[in-house]
Protein backbone atom coordinates (compact mmCIF):
# COMPACT_ATOMS: atom_id res chain seq x y z
CA UNK A 1 0.00 0.00 0.00
CA UNK A 2 1.37 3.58 -1.02
CA UNK A 3 0.43 6.15 2.20
CA UNK A 4 1.09 9.67 2.70
CA UNK A 5 1.74 11.19 6.33
CA UNK A 6 1.08 14.79 6.02
CA UNK A 7 2.54 16.46 8.68
CA UNK A 8 0.24 19.92 8.84
CA UNK A 9 1.08 22.96 11.34
CA UNK A 10 -3.19 23.01 12.12
CA UNK A 11 -4.12 26.23 13.79
CA UNK A 12 -6.09 25.53 17.00
CA UNK A 13 -9.99 27.22 16.46
CA UNK A 14 -9.18 27.61 12.73
CA UNK A 15 -11.65 25.29 11.02
CA UNK A 16 -12.25 26.48 7.87
CA UNK A 17 -7.90 26.80 7.57
CA UNK A 18 -7.38 23.43 9.12
CA UNK A 19 -9.59 22.08 6.18
CA UNK A 20 -7.93 23.36 3.57
CA UNK A 21 -4.94 22.66 4.81
CA UNK A 22 -6.03 18.74 4.75
CA UNK A 23 -7.97 18.96 1.55
CA UNK A 24 -4.82 20.38 0.20
CA UNK A 25 -2.69 17.42 1.29
CA UNK A 26 -5.79 15.10 0.29
CA UNK A 27 -5.41 16.49 -3.47
CA UNK A 28 -1.61 15.86 -3.11
CA UNK A 29 -2.13 12.34 -2.00
CA UNK A 30 -4.35 12.19 -5.26
CA UNK A 31 -2.26 13.40 -7.63
CA UNK A 32 0.66 11.65 -6.50
CA UNK A 33 -1.07 7.85 -6.90
CA UNK A 34 -1.17 6.91 -3.34
CA UNK A 35 -3.83 5.07 -1.38
CA UNK A 36 -4.30 6.45 1.90
CA UNK A 37 -3.62 10.00 2.98
CA UNK A 38 -3.04 10.34 6.91
CA UNK A 39 -3.56 13.67 9.20
CA UNK A 40 -2.64 14.42 12.84
CA UNK A 41 -4.72 14.05 15.69
CA UNK A 42 -7.67 16.13 16.12
CA UNK A 43 -6.71 18.10 12.56
CA UNK A 44 -10.23 19.21 12.05
CA UNK A 45 -9.73 21.53 15.04
CA UNK A 46 -6.42 21.82 15.70
CA UNK A 47 -5.09 20.26 19.04
CA UNK A 48 -5.34 21.11 22.18
CA UNK A 49 -8.97 22.55 21.01
CA UNK A 50 -9.07 22.50 25.46
CA UNK A 51 -12.31 24.85 26.58
CA UNK A 52 -13.67 25.18 22.67
CA UNK A 53 -15.04 22.17 23.52
CA UNK A 54 -17.62 23.13 25.40
CA UNK A 55 -19.24 25.22 23.11
CA UNK A 56 -21.88 22.73 21.56
CA UNK A 57 -21.37 24.76 18.14
CA UNK A 58 -17.78 24.51 17.74
CA UNK A 59 -18.58 21.03 17.74
CA UNK A 60 -21.07 20.93 15.40
CA UNK A 61 -19.03 23.10 12.98
CA UNK A 62 -15.63 20.26 12.91
CA UNK A 63 -18.59 17.71 12.48
CA UNK A 64 -19.30 19.87 9.17
CA UNK A 65 -15.92 20.05 8.13
CA UNK A 66 -15.60 16.13 8.33
CA UNK A 67 -18.49 15.73 5.86
CA UNK A 68 -17.13 18.41 3.46
CA UNK A 69 -13.89 16.49 3.58
CA UNK A 70 -15.27 13.01 2.89
CA UNK A 71 -18.16 14.55 0.38
CA UNK A 72 -14.22 15.15 -2.15
CA UNK A 73 -12.81 11.79 -1.52
CA UNK A 74 -12.65 9.55 -4.12
CA UNK A 75 -10.77 6.30 -4.64
CA UNK A 76 -8.19 7.24 -2.30
CA UNK A 77 -8.85 6.96 1.53
CA UNK A 78 -8.46 10.07 4.02
CA UNK A 79 -7.77 9.35 7.69
CA UNK A 80 -8.52 12.58 9.24
CA UNK A 81 -8.70 13.50 12.93
CA UNK A 82 -11.92 15.07 14.53
CA UNK A 83 -13.91 15.85 17.63
CA UNK A 84 -16.55 13.22 17.63
CA UNK A 85 -20.41 12.79 19.50
CA UNK A 86 -20.60 9.93 21.70
CA UNK A 87 -24.81 9.77 22.22
CA UNK A 88 -24.17 7.12 25.14
CA UNK A 89 -24.91 8.30 28.44
CA UNK A 90 -23.41 8.78 31.21
CA UNK A 91 -20.61 10.25 29.70
CA UNK A 92 -19.10 13.58 28.42
CA UNK A 93 -20.22 13.23 25.21
CA UNK A 94 -18.00 13.74 23.05
CA UNK A 95 -14.98 11.44 21.68
CA UNK A 96 -11.32 12.13 19.98
CA UNK A 97 -11.88 10.11 17.27
CA UNK A 98 -9.84 9.55 13.78
CA UNK A 99 -12.59 8.92 9.90
CA UNK A 100 -11.37 6.75 7.35
CA UNK A 101 -12.99 8.62 4.64
CA UNK A 102 -13.32 7.39 0.50
CA UNK A 103 -15.49 7.38 -1.92
CA UNK A 104 -17.74 10.74 -0.54
CA UNK A 105 -18.38 8.70 2.78
CA UNK A 106 -17.13 8.24 6.36
CA UNK A 107 -16.28 4.53 5.88
CA UNK A 108 -15.04 3.80 9.34
CA UNK A 109 -14.18 5.45 12.79
CA UNK A 110 -12.56 4.84 15.53
CA UNK A 111 -11.92 6.17 18.74
CA UNK A 112 -8.95 7.29 21.74
CA UNK A 113 -8.82 4.49 24.27
CA UNK A 114 -6.40 5.76 26.63
CA UNK A 115 -6.88 9.65 27.42
CA UNK A 116 -3.77 11.16 29.48
CA UNK A 117 -4.89 13.37 32.13
CA UNK A 118 -1.21 14.31 33.27
CA UNK A 119 1.13 17.45 32.60
CA UNK A 120 -0.15 19.10 29.97
CA UNK A 121 -3.03 16.69 29.27
CA UNK A 122 -6.49 16.76 30.41
CA UNK A 123 -8.35 14.93 27.79
CA UNK A 124 -10.57 13.20 30.54
CA UNK A 125 -12.16 16.35 30.80
CA UNK A 126 -14.17 16.28 27.75
CA UNK A 127 -13.64 13.09 26.35
CA UNK A 128 -15.07 9.41 26.68
CA UNK A 129 -12.78 6.86 25.77
CA UNK A 130 -13.64 3.83 23.51
CA UNK A 131 -14.47 0.70 25.36
CA UNK A 132 -13.18 -1.42 22.43
CA UNK A 133 -11.35 -1.18 18.98
CA UNK A 134 -10.68 -3.40 15.98
CA UNK A 135 -9.33 -3.44 12.52
CA UNK A 136 -10.57 -2.89 9.64
CA UNK A 137 -10.31 -3.69 6.19
CA UNK A 138 -8.49 -1.31 3.09
CA UNK A 139 -7.50 -2.12 0.14
CA UNK A 140 -7.10 -5.85 1.18
CA UNK A 141 -5.14 -5.09 3.75
CA UNK A 142 -6.21 -4.87 7.80
CA UNK A 143 -5.55 -1.38 9.29
CA UNK A 144 -5.21 -1.20 12.91
CA UNK A 145 -5.83 2.73 13.40
CA UNK A 146 -4.91 3.98 17.22
CA UNK A 147 -4.20 7.85 18.13
CA UNK A 148 -1.75 9.13 20.00
CA UNK A 149 -1.72 7.71 23.58
CA UNK A 150 -3.19 4.74 22.69
CA UNK A 151 0.59 3.58 21.38
CA UNK A 152 2.28 4.90 24.43
CA UNK A 153 1.52 1.89 27.13
CA UNK A 154 2.95 -1.40 26.07
CA UNK A 155 4.58 -3.49 28.87
CA UNK A 156 7.42 -4.78 27.24
CA UNK A 157 8.46 -1.05 26.80
CA UNK A 158 7.49 0.77 30.02
CA UNK A 159 8.33 -0.34 33.19
CA UNK A 160 5.76 1.66 34.73
CA UNK A 161 2.06 2.22 33.13
CA UNK A 162 -0.63 4.69 33.36
CA UNK A 163 -3.15 1.74 32.07
CA UNK A 164 -4.07 -1.35 32.23
CA UNK A 165 -4.89 -1.59 28.20
CA UNK A 166 -2.32 -1.88 25.28
CA UNK A 167 -4.58 -1.25 22.40
CA UNK A 168 -1.75 -1.11 19.76
CA UNK A 169 -0.72 -4.69 21.34
CA UNK A 170 -4.78 -5.38 21.23
CA UNK A 171 -4.80 -4.54 17.49
CA UNK A 172 -1.98 -6.83 16.58
CA UNK A 173 -3.58 -9.48 18.37
CA UNK A 174 -6.78 -8.85 16.89
CA UNK A 175 -5.17 -10.00 13.43
CA UNK A 176 -4.03 -6.28 12.18
CA UNK A 177 -1.22 -6.11 9.18
CA UNK A 178 -0.50 -2.88 9.86
CA UNK A 179 -1.17 -0.12 12.41
CA UNK A 180 -1.58 3.47 11.83
CA UNK A 181 -1.58 5.78 14.44
CA UNK A 182 -2.48 9.58 14.14
CA UNK A 183 -0.81 11.90 17.21
CA UNK A 184 -0.29 15.32 18.13
CA UNK A 185 2.50 14.68 20.49
CA UNK A 186 4.13 17.70 22.19
CA UNK A 187 7.98 18.23 22.10
CA UNK A 188 10.64 18.18 24.84
CA UNK A 189 13.99 17.83 24.88
CA UNK A 190 14.73 13.91 24.89
CA UNK A 191 11.12 12.87 23.79
CA UNK A 192 12.39 12.36 19.80
CA UNK A 193 14.46 9.17 21.23
CA UNK A 194 12.27 7.91 23.79
CA UNK A 195 9.35 7.87 20.90
CA UNK A 196 11.57 6.43 18.23
CA UNK A 197 12.79 3.85 20.46
CA UNK A 198 9.38 3.01 21.83
CA UNK A 199 7.60 2.71 18.09
CA UNK A 200 10.47 0.69 16.97
CA UNK A 201 9.75 -1.88 20.34
CA UNK A 202 6.47 -1.61 19.35
CA UNK A 203 6.94 -2.34 15.57
CA UNK A 204 9.27 -5.49 16.03
CA UNK A 205 7.13 -6.86 18.97
CA UNK A 206 3.92 -6.92 17.15
CA UNK A 207 5.53 -7.40 13.51
CA UNK A 208 3.36 -5.51 11.95
CA UNK A 209 5.05 -2.15 9.69
CA UNK A 210 4.32 1.20 11.90
CA UNK A 211 2.81 4.39 10.63
CA UNK A 212 3.16 7.74 12.88
CA UNK A 213 1.96 10.82 11.87
CA UNK A 214 2.36 13.66 14.03
CA UNK A 215 1.85 17.18 14.12
CA UNK A 216 4.03 20.07 13.74
CA UNK A 217 3.82 23.86 15.18
CA UNK A 218 3.36 26.02 18.23
CA UNK A 219 0.04 26.09 19.68
CA UNK A 220 0.23 28.54 23.07
CA UNK A 221 2.60 26.85 24.83
CA UNK A 222 3.20 23.96 23.26
CA UNK A 223 5.48 23.01 20.57
CA UNK A 224 4.97 19.84 18.12
CA UNK A 225 7.66 18.78 16.29
CA UNK A 226 6.84 16.27 13.47
CA UNK A 227 9.44 14.00 13.14
CA UNK A 228 6.76 11.47 11.47
CA UNK A 229 8.01 8.13 11.51
CA UNK A 230 7.55 4.54 9.92
CA UNK A 231 8.71 1.23 10.96
CA UNK A 232 9.38 -1.74 9.05
CA UNK A 233 7.91 -5.42 10.67
CA UNK A 234 11.00 -5.74 12.30
CA UNK A 235 10.95 -2.27 14.16
CA UNK A 236 13.68 -0.79 11.62
CA UNK A 237 13.46 2.59 10.73
CA UNK A 238 12.23 3.57 7.19
CA UNK A 239 11.18 6.99 6.92
CA UNK A 240 11.18 10.14 9.00
CA UNK A 241 9.77 13.56 8.67
CA UNK A 242 11.41 16.87 9.14
CA UNK A 243 11.66 18.32 12.77
CA UNK A 244 9.92 21.53 13.01
CA UNK A 245 8.60 21.74 9.91
CA UNK A 246 5.63 21.06 7.74
CA UNK A 247 6.24 17.85 5.57
CA UNK A 248 4.99 15.02 3.39
CA UNK A 249 5.98 12.20 3.44
CA UNK A 250 5.25 8.93 1.10
CA UNK A 251 6.02 5.33 1.62
CA UNK A 252 5.53 1.61 -0.18
CA UNK A 253 4.54 -0.84 2.70
CA UNK A 254 6.02 -3.34 -0.05
CA UNK A 255 9.05 -1.61 -0.65
CA UNK A 256 10.67 -0.64 2.98
CA UNK A 257 14.13 0.05 3.44
CA UNK A 258 15.80 0.52 6.69
CA UNK A 259 17.46 4.01 7.37
CA UNK A 260 19.47 5.61 10.37
CA UNK A 261 17.72 8.14 12.07
CA UNK A 262 19.14 11.70 11.22
CA UNK A 263 21.49 13.05 13.82
CA UNK A 264 20.19 16.87 15.84
CA UNK A 265 22.14 17.89 18.95
CA UNK A 266 19.98 19.28 21.73
CA UNK A 267 20.77 22.77 21.29
CA UNK A 268 19.93 22.61 17.69
CA UNK A 269 16.72 21.18 18.51
CA UNK A 270 16.16 23.56 21.69
CA UNK A 271 16.98 26.36 19.20
CA UNK A 272 14.35 25.10 15.90
CA UNK A 273 11.27 24.27 18.65
CA UNK A 274 11.84 28.03 20.17
CA UNK A 275 11.83 29.52 17.12
CA UNK A 276 8.90 27.79 15.79
CA UNK A 277 6.97 28.21 19.28
CA UNK A 278 7.52 31.90 18.61
CA UNK A 279 6.69 32.40 15.38
CA UNK A 280 3.49 30.26 15.34
CA UNK A 281 2.49 31.85 18.86
CA UNK A 282 2.91 35.24 17.17
CA UNK A 283 1.14 34.71 14.10
CA UNK A 284 -1.43 32.66 15.17
CA UNK A 285 -2.15 35.33 17.42
CA UNK A 286 -2.37 37.95 14.99
CA UNK A 287 0.93 40.14 15.66
CA UNK A 288 3.21 41.28 12.70
CA UNK A 289 5.94 42.10 15.06
CA UNK A 290 7.75 42.15 18.42
CA UNK A 291 9.14 44.22 20.78
CA UNK A 292 12.05 43.65 23.70
CA UNK A 293 14.22 45.17 26.18
CA UNK A 294 17.76 44.77 25.40
CA UNK A 295 19.98 44.93 28.73
CA UNK A 296 23.46 43.90 27.47
CA UNK A 297 22.80 40.16 29.36
CA UNK A 298 22.84 36.67 27.82
CA UNK A 299 18.92 35.98 28.15
CA UNK A 300 17.61 38.90 26.16
CA UNK A 301 20.54 38.39 23.70
CA UNK A 302 19.47 34.73 23.29
CA UNK A 303 15.72 36.08 23.26
CA UNK A 304 16.25 38.81 20.05
CA UNK A 305 18.28 35.86 18.09
CA UNK A 306 15.69 33.65 18.20
CA UNK A 307 12.81 36.12 17.18
CA UNK A 308 15.18 37.79 14.21
CA UNK A 309 15.74 33.99 13.30
CA UNK A 310 11.84 33.40 13.82
CA UNK A 311 10.65 36.84 12.53
CA UNK A 312 12.87 38.88 10.53
CA UNK A 313 15.32 41.31 11.68
CA UNK A 314 12.28 44.09 9.93
CA UNK A 315 9.89 42.55 12.48
CA UNK A 316 12.14 43.02 16.00
CA UNK A 317 12.65 46.10 18.04
CA UNK A 318 15.28 46.04 20.64
CA UNK A 319 15.49 48.93 23.42
CA UNK A 320 17.96 49.76 26.19
CA UNK A 321 16.37 51.09 29.10
CA UNK A 322 19.56 52.11 31.18
CA UNK A 323 19.80 53.21 35.14
CA UNK A 324 22.26 54.96 36.67
CA UNK A 325 23.67 51.36 37.86
CA UNK A 326 24.17 50.04 33.93
CA UNK A 327 27.96 49.29 33.30
CA UNK A 328 28.90 50.96 29.87
CA UNK A 329 30.05 47.34 29.00
CA UNK A 330 26.21 46.09 28.80
CA UNK A 331 25.45 49.13 26.78
CA UNK A 332 27.88 48.17 24.10
CA UNK A 333 26.83 44.62 24.39
CA UNK A 334 23.67 45.62 23.42
CA UNK A 335 24.32 47.90 20.71
CA UNK A 336 26.94 45.70 19.31
CA UNK A 337 24.26 42.90 19.50
CA UNK A 338 21.13 45.08 17.79
CA UNK A 339 23.99 45.80 14.73
CA UNK A 340 24.84 42.48 14.52
CA UNK A 341 20.78 41.16 14.28
CA UNK A 342 20.00 44.19 12.02
CA UNK A 343 17.26 45.31 13.97
CA UNK A 344 15.87 48.92 14.73
CA UNK A 345 17.61 49.63 18.30
CA UNK A 346 16.50 52.85 20.81
CA UNK A 347 17.81 54.15 23.76
CA UNK A 348 15.58 55.42 26.34
CA UNK A 349 17.09 55.79 29.46
CA UNK A 350 14.71 55.61 33.16
CA UNK A 351 16.81 57.83 35.20
CA UNK A 352 14.73 61.00 34.64
CA UNK A 353 11.02 58.70 35.43
CA UNK A 354 13.11 57.08 38.66
CA UNK A 355 14.30 60.38 39.92
CA UNK A 356 10.31 61.86 39.57
CA UNK A 357 9.08 58.72 41.54
CA UNK A 358 10.99 58.79 43.67
CA UNK A 359 10.18 62.25 44.50
CA UNK A 360 6.98 61.34 44.37
CA UNK A 361 7.22 58.81 46.82
CA UNK A 362 9.96 60.41 49.01
CA UNK A 363 7.32 61.54 51.62
CA UNK A 364 5.69 58.29 52.08
CA UNK A 365 9.17 56.52 52.15
CA UNK A 366 10.64 59.04 55.13
CA UNK A 367 13.04 57.78 57.23
CA UNK A 368 13.07 54.15 55.22
CA UNK A 369 16.44 52.91 53.91
CA UNK A 370 16.41 52.30 49.73
CA UNK A 371 16.15 48.47 49.27
CA UNK A 372 14.65 45.92 46.69
CA UNK A 373 11.40 48.47 46.54
CA UNK A 374 13.64 50.87 44.86
CA UNK A 375 15.02 47.93 42.29
CA UNK A 376 11.44 46.95 41.71
CA UNK A 377 10.58 50.35 40.58
CA UNK A 378 12.98 50.36 38.23
CA UNK A 379 11.98 47.05 36.72
CA UNK A 380 8.78 48.51 36.66
CA UNK A 381 9.53 51.89 34.87
CA UNK A 382 11.18 49.63 32.41
CA UNK A 383 7.84 47.71 32.11
CA UNK A 384 5.92 50.73 31.35
CA UNK A 385 7.57 51.90 28.74
CA UNK A 386 8.63 48.57 27.47
CA UNK A 387 4.61 48.10 27.20
CA UNK A 388 3.89 51.57 25.32
CA UNK A 389 6.09 50.81 22.32
CA UNK A 390 3.85 47.55 22.38
CA UNK A 391 0.74 49.23 22.57
CA UNK A 392 1.81 52.52 20.20
CA UNK A 393 3.52 50.21 17.66
CA UNK A 394 1.09 46.73 17.78
CA UNK A 395 4.06 44.63 18.86
CA UNK A 396 3.91 41.49 21.15
CA UNK A 397 6.41 42.09 24.14
CA UNK A 398 8.68 39.45 24.91
CA UNK A 399 10.20 38.99 28.13
CA UNK A 400 13.41 37.92 28.48
CA UNK A 401 13.82 35.75 31.63
CA UNK A 402 15.11 32.15 31.72
CA UNK A 403 13.77 29.16 33.79
CA UNK A 404 16.39 29.26 36.92
CA UNK A 405 15.40 32.77 37.43
CA UNK A 406 11.65 32.21 37.29
CA UNK A 407 12.09 29.03 39.84
CA UNK A 408 13.61 31.26 42.63
CA UNK A 409 11.26 34.37 41.68
CA UNK A 410 14.23 36.72 40.38
CA UNK A 411 11.67 38.75 38.33
CA UNK A 412 9.90 41.54 38.87
CA UNK A 413 6.43 41.61 38.74
CA UNK A 414 4.80 43.99 36.41
CA UNK A 415 8.85 44.34 35.73
CA UNK A 416 10.71 41.98 33.50
CA UNK A 417 7.84 40.16 33.66
CA UNK A 418 5.73 42.27 31.27
CA UNK A 419 4.86 40.94 28.16
CA UNK A 420 2.87 38.29 25.98
CA UNK A 421 5.51 35.74 25.71
CA UNK A 422 7.97 34.36 27.64
CA UNK A 423 10.54 32.81 24.93
CA UNK A 424 12.83 31.08 27.25
CA UNK A 425 10.88 30.57 30.21
CA UNK A 426 11.28 26.98 30.27
CA UNK A 427 15.34 27.34 29.26
CA UNK A 428 17.59 26.57 32.37
CA UNK A 429 20.34 28.81 32.53
CA UNK A 430 23.40 26.83 32.20
CA UNK A 431 21.03 25.75 28.76
CA UNK A 432 21.30 29.22 27.85
CA UNK A 433 24.81 29.09 27.77
CA UNK A 434 24.89 26.49 26.04
CA UNK A 435 22.31 27.82 23.02
CA UNK A 436 24.24 30.98 23.03
CA UNK A 437 28.06 28.96 22.43
CA UNK A 438 26.02 27.12 19.65
CA UNK A 439 24.47 30.77 17.82
CA UNK A 440 28.40 31.75 17.80
CA UNK A 441 29.38 28.52 16.77
CA UNK A 442 30.38 29.89 13.25
CA UNK A 443 29.90 33.34 13.51
CA UNK A 444 30.25 35.84 16.93
CA UNK A 445 26.43 37.07 16.92
CA UNK A 446 26.04 37.15 20.84
CA UNK A 447 29.21 39.58 21.76
CA UNK A 448 30.89 37.44 23.78
CA UNK A 449 31.04 39.81 26.83
CA UNK A 450 27.44 38.49 26.97
CA UNK A 451 28.16 35.20 27.75
CA UNK A 452 31.28 35.71 30.00
CA UNK A 453 30.44 38.30 32.20
CA UNK A 454 29.04 37.38 35.37
CA UNK A 455 25.00 38.02 35.23
CA UNK A 456 23.14 40.88 36.96
CA UNK A 457 19.96 42.86 37.28
CA UNK A 458 22.15 45.75 37.37
CA UNK A 459 19.40 47.46 39.61
CA UNK A 460 22.20 48.54 42.77
CA UNK A 461 25.78 49.12 42.38
CA UNK A 462 28.12 46.44 41.88
CA UNK A 463 25.22 43.49 41.29
CA UNK A 464 25.03 39.94 40.08
CA UNK A 465 23.13 37.16 40.51
CA UNK A 466 25.60 34.95 42.65
CA UNK A 467 25.45 37.50 45.67
CA UNK A 468 22.47 35.50 46.79
CA UNK A 469 22.13 32.66 44.75
CA UNK A 470 24.07 29.61 44.24
CA UNK A 471 26.07 29.29 40.90
CA UNK A 472 23.94 28.22 38.13
CA UNK A 473 25.15 24.63 37.39
CA UNK A 474 23.79 23.68 41.54
CA UNK A 475 21.00 25.79 41.06
CA UNK A 476 19.88 23.95 38.13
CA UNK A 477 20.68 20.42 39.30
CA UNK A 478 18.55 21.25 42.47
CA UNK A 479 15.83 22.82 40.27
CA UNK A 480 15.81 18.94 38.08
CA UNK A 481 15.82 17.24 41.07
CA UNK A 482 13.15 19.00 43.46
CA UNK A 483 10.64 20.42 40.32
CA UNK A 484 11.43 18.26 38.06
CA UNK A 485 11.53 14.56 39.65
CA UNK A 486 9.57 15.83 42.18
CA UNK A 487 12.49 14.26 44.66
CA UNK A 488 11.87 15.38 49.00
CA UNK A 489 14.35 18.40 49.91
CA UNK A 490 16.05 15.30 52.04
CA UNK A 491 17.18 13.19 49.40
CA UNK A 492 18.49 15.85 47.34
CA UNK A 493 20.44 16.67 50.16
CA UNK A 494 21.80 13.10 50.53
CA UNK A 495 22.73 13.02 46.70
CA UNK A 496 25.66 15.36 48.07
CA UNK A 497 24.15 19.23 47.56
CA UNK A 498 24.89 21.34 50.52
CA UNK A 499 22.35 22.05 52.78
CA UNK A 500 22.17 25.84 52.63
CA UNK A 501 21.98 25.93 49.02
CA UNK A 502 18.63 23.50 48.74
CA UNK A 503 17.24 25.10 51.51
CA UNK A 504 17.50 28.39 49.90
CA UNK A 505 16.44 27.60 46.76
CA UNK A 506 13.61 25.39 47.88
CA UNK A 507 12.51 27.90 50.06
CA UNK A 508 12.49 30.48 47.03
CA UNK A 509 10.94 27.54 44.57
CA UNK A 510 8.05 27.30 47.20
CA UNK A 511 7.54 30.75 48.17
CA UNK A 512 7.47 32.36 44.81
CA UNK A 513 4.29 30.34 43.37
CA UNK A 514 2.50 33.41 42.88
CA UNK A 515 4.50 35.25 40.40
CA UNK A 516 4.59 32.12 38.38
CA UNK A 517 0.85 32.39 38.14
CA UNK A 518 0.75 35.40 36.94
CA UNK A 519 3.89 35.28 34.33
CA UNK A 520 3.42 35.49 30.25
CA UNK A 521 3.08 32.11 28.81
CA UNK A 522 5.96 30.18 28.13
CA UNK A 523 7.25 27.91 25.16
CA UNK A 524 7.35 24.06 27.19
CA UNK A 525 10.57 22.72 25.82
CA UNK A 526 11.07 20.37 29.04
CA UNK A 527 9.54 17.66 30.57
CA UNK A 528 8.20 19.65 32.95
CA UNK A 529 7.88 23.21 32.68
CA UNK A 530 6.36 26.50 34.77
CA UNK A 531 2.83 26.43 33.19
CA UNK A 532 -0.46 24.82 32.83
CA UNK A 533 1.24 21.11 32.97
CA UNK A 534 2.62 22.24 37.17
CA UNK A 535 -0.57 23.36 39.59
CA UNK A 536 1.19 24.16 42.69
CA UNK A 537 -1.83 26.13 44.87
CA UNK A 538 -1.09 29.67 45.76
CA UNK A 539 -2.74 29.87 49.10
CA UNK A 540 -1.53 26.70 50.92
CA UNK A 541 1.03 26.22 53.77
CA UNK A 542 2.75 23.06 53.17
CA UNK A 543 6.71 23.14 53.31
CA UNK A 544 9.26 21.05 53.02
CA UNK A 545 10.96 19.31 56.02
CA UNK A 546 14.44 19.95 55.86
Amino acid sequence: MKIALAQLNTTVGDLVGNEVRILAAYQRGVAGGVDLVVCPELATTGYPPRDLLLKPHFVAQNLAVLERLAAATGKTGLLVGFVGNNHGRPGRGLTNSVALLQQGKVIEVRTKMLLPTYDVFDEDRYFDPAESNEPFTFNGQRIGVTVCEDLWNDEDFWRERRYRRNPAGDLARSGADLLVNVSASPWHLGKNTTRREMLSSLAAKTRCPLVYCNLVGGNDELVFDGASLVFDGLGRLVTQGALFAEDWLVVDTRQMRAISPPVATDEEMLYRALVLGLRDYLHKCGFKSVVLGLSGGIDSALTAVIAVEALGAENVRGVSLPSQYSSQGSLDDARVLAENLGIRYDVIPIQPAFAAVKGQMKDAFAGLPEDTTEENIQARLRGVILMGLSNKFGSLLLTTGNKSELAVGYCTLYGDMCGGLAVISDVPKTMVYRLANWVNRKLEIIPAASITKPPSAELRPNQTDQDSLPPYDVLDAILEEYVVKCRPAAEIIAAGFEVAAVQRVVKLIDATEYKRRQAAPGLKVTSKAFGVGRRIPIAQRWREVL
